[in-house]
């Protein structure tokens, strides 16, 4: 299982795919707001060592960086360049970044960056048709290594054959978690895993989200089952790259 290493809270919506955030909705529960940024007490968790002088962290781990926020977020800039020392010490980590700046990644990439780093994989969200265009061709041109797309919450039939190429090693996608939230249809799904097939990059359908629609009924599927049905959907494909998909951890709504 995946570790979370979520070492700043709270996010600002930047697109479409915002409109029900998770991280909104599950700080309005306790009466807080999901815009109110602040350091975690574990920010330092990669580096963190045990009794025994250990990484509680163990080498050879997939680390997942700020689900409940942006790794790219403005008010992060103070604290990302100790973030990247953080990562930088720990290569025999697996770091994942999801994010909806990638228009920011130059200006926030530290300055050893290089071609990229080797543990490090950077996923571009897309959850329409105008935000693929507008970041994927952004994201195409930057220097890093490893490269994967997440379609979540997918709210269109997608186009993305002018975007998969060698540079992209995945493409997750899945539907929208949470009450009242908008609908993933199946054939949606289906087009995407059949885009990836004929570029043989590996596709994971992670979860159905809470209103599924196929042949043209809509089900209402609980939280705890929108993953494993996906599962059973049976539109994962392995293409030339293993699924980063099989962590089974939720990206951001």
């Amino acid at each position: 299982m995946a570790i979370l290493w979520n070492l700043w809270h709270g996010c600002r919506k930047v697109s479409e795919g915002c409109k029900f955030c998770y991280v909104y909705r599950q700080d309005a529960m306790f009466d807080k707001c999901g815009a109110m940024f602040y350091v975690t007490k574990n920010f330092d968790l990669p580096i963190q060592k045990g009794r025994n002088g250990q990484y509680k962290i163990k080498s050879g781990e997939v680390v997942f960086a700020c689900l409940t926020s942006d790794f790219f977020l403005d008010l992060a800039d103070d604290y990302r360049l100790k973030a990247w020392d953080y990562i930088r010490r720990r290569k025999d980590l697996h770091f994942i970044i999801i994010t909806k700046r990638i228009d920011r990644f130059d200006f926030c990439k530290p300055d050893d960056w290089g071609d990229g780093w080797e543990h490090v994989y950077i996923g571009c969200t897309v959850e329409n048709q105008r935000r693929a265009e507008q970041r994927l061709p952004i994201f195409l041109d930057l220097p890093i290594k490893h490269k994967f797309i997440i379609c979540e919450p997918l709210l269109e039939k997608l186009d993305l054959r002018p975007f998969l190429c060698d540079k992209i090693e995945e493409v997750i996608a899945g539907g929208e978690s949470g009450i009242d939230v908008r609908i993933c249809d199946y054939d949606w799904v289906v087009d995407l895993r059949n885009q990836c097939k004929e570029k043989n990059i590996s596709f994971t359908f992670k979860q159905t989200g809470a209103y599924f629609k196929k042949d043209g009924k809509v089900y209402n599927i609980k939280r705890q089952y929108q993953h494993s049905q996906a599962c059973k959907s049976g539109l994962n494909f392995d293409g030339a790259y293993a699924r980063l998909g099989d962590t089974g951890l939720d990206s951001k709504d």
